[in-house]
């Protein structure tokens, strides 16, 4: 339904299904450092493409593998702006009794994590997050397809983040 019609029909002009960030919430962003570490893993593995098909390529001759490194070229030059903007949609809000993670493009996605539901949280950095100075942290509840994350936090923050769920979800788990 378009804007006009929804003005015409009477119907609320606020968010929709297909809007699911409440904007009643303050919403941290990520570091946008986390888009070197996105396009690094993204260099790699079209390194590596790129590499077995020309490989294939000299030894066959066959105009496939030239069509094949086109191929990877495009996809791989695709895949870094869907990474730029992937990273900006990335965010997460603290609140009294949950926390809001949301991100996605095409498929949006807001996951909401109770803290009385929240088993144990992990901070987690890889070389290239460590490199960057960055690490995710890993909210683990009892229903696995609810585990959320937020990554491309600086390390200060992620520690301060686990700290805080940890002690509101020991709190809220004592009135169980």
């Amino acid at each position: 339904m378009s804007e006009r019609s929804e003005r015409l029909s009477g119907a609320p002009a606020g968010p929709g299904p297909l809007e699911p960030w409440p904007d009643t919430v303050e919403w941290r962003p990520i570091s946008s450092d986390l888009i070197w570490v996105e396009l690094i893993r993204l260099a790699i593995t079209v390194a590596v493409g790129l590499a077995v098909t020309a490989v294939g390529w000299a030894f066959s001759g066959h105009w496939l593998f030239g069509l094949a490194l086109a191929v990877v070229l495009v996809l791989g030059a695709w895949r870094a702006i869907a990474v730029v903007r992937a990273v900006h949609a990335w965010g997460y809000a603290e609140r009294a009794d949950d926390l809001l993670v949301r991100h996605g493009l095409l498929v949006r996605r807001l996951s909401i994590v109770p803290y009385s539901r929240m088993q144990f949280v992990d901070v987690s950095a890889g070389p290239l997050e460590r490199a960057f100075h960055l690490a995710t942290v890993q909210l683990h509840t009892a229903a696995a397809a609810s585990d959320a994350r937020v990554p491309g936090l600086r390390p200060q923050e992620a520690s301060r983040l686990r700290d805080r769920l940890t002690a509101l979800g020991e709190d809220r788990a004592e009135g169980l």
